[in-house]
């Protein structure tokens, strides 16, 4: 293992949305998923979630390449109830096929107060707190779940069963930004432990286990992520598997697909959302001005000794993404040379183990 880390380049936000857009149209994507998938990426970049950034778009060019992203989809809202929905998504790319959901999502909640909105057969939908973002300048409170491969063994197992199956909510506040936070259901994600094995470090061994199920502080024997809080974290990652997927009718457990495999087939995810309007609760203004006091009572507390505030969660994104915004971030020089290349990919995916580089 290597301790150097790689050399990176400083881009703005508009520079790395038009080399993103232009790879996934050169990979076969149309121009309104391209700039849809883009939108998020760069999202993810400048709130400094980079595994869900730019590192992804060659993974997506050779999935689109060989046809595992439907890039002519039939897409359908069907309504099956006065509060519920399924947004059928065709197996399109699934950041594309999740905002489009969340429109008539958005319109349903506040026409009867609440709205649960299932998302069916999409690709990896990336961060939920995109999502989030969007239902709370909505004046809406929202809460999502989604389903991942199986990469987490559960409590007292030595086998992968779950994915990471993260957790967000989203709630505005009176402020001009909205309270937004997104987490795995895993004492750590995945690309943590990517970070420590390219510097040559180890992780605690709270982290993950081995092939036996034996915690391990070496990230390359990780075989298995650990939920949160044990049983807890495990109990969590159920119900996200529940509500993404049975729910749904669609693959759940340990037949989720995987990242990697069979890139020419559709991956037949899931996600849940939750749209609550609080106006027919204890009244909008009311909410909103609540959710501000939260987050400034949240930074008003004394921190513990080796901490230099309190912050609210999601704070560190949002002061990350607001900061990127205006002076650029941080890419590798290996992922801004393939996005200025004309290479659509190089057909290194196909195949990966779960816990692959």
């Amino acid at each position: 293992m290597s301790n150097t880390e790689e050399k990176v380049v400083r881009v703005s936000g508009e520079q790395l949305h038009e080399l993103i857009k232009n790879k996934l149209v050169k990979a076969g994507l149309k121009g309104e998923q391209a700039e849809e998938t883009a939108n998020h990426l760069v999202y993810a970049d400048l709130c400094g979630v980079h595994s869900h950034g730019a590192v992804r778009v060659e993974y997506y060019a050779e999935r689109i390449n060989k046809g595992g992203i439907n890039v002519t989809p039939e897409l359908n809202f069907e309504q099956t109830g006065p509060s519920s929905a399924i947004y059928h998504g065709d197996n399109t790319q699934g950041h594309y096929a999740a905002n489009l959901a969340l429109e008539p999502a958005i319109k349903m909640a506040k026409e009867s107060g609440v709205a649960v909105v299932g998302v069916s057969k999409v690709g990896h939908t990336g961060t939920l707190s995109y999502y989030m973002r969007k239902i709370a300048k909505e004046n809406l409170v929202g809460i999502a779940m989604c389903q991942s491969d199986p990469m987490v063994v559960p409590f007292g197992g030595a086998e992968r069963y779950y994915g990471t199956n993260p957790i967000a909510f989203g709630a505005p506040s009176d402020g001009d930004q909205p309270l937004v936070f997104d987490m795995a259901t895993t004492v750590q994600a995945w690309g943590k432990i990517l970070d420590a094995r390219s510097k040559g470090k180890s992780i605690p061994d709270t982290w993950a286990v081995d092939k036996d199920g034996a915690p391990t502080t070496d990230p390359n024997e990780v075989n298995g992520l650990l939920p949160i809080a044990g049983p807890k974290g495990y109990g969590l990652m159920m119900m996200v598997d529940i509500l993404s997927g049975v729910l749904l009718g669609l693959p759940f457990g340990k037949e989720v697909s995987s990242m990697y495999h069979n890139l020419h087939e559709g991956r037949n995810l899931g996600q849940i959302y939750i749209l609550i309007d609080p106006e027919r609760f204890v009244g909008l203004e009311l909410f909103k001005k609540y959710i501000s006091q939260t987050m400034q009572e949240l930074n008003e507390i004394k921190p513990a000794s080796g901490f230099s505030r309190v912050q609210y969660p999601g704070q560190g994104s949002q002061e990350r993404y607001s900061k990127h915004l205006k002076e650029g971030v941080d890419i590798p020089e290996s992922i801004i040379r393939y996005l200025e290349s004309d290479d659509i990919h190089y057909n290194r995916y196909e195949g990966l183990g779960a816990f692959a580089n």
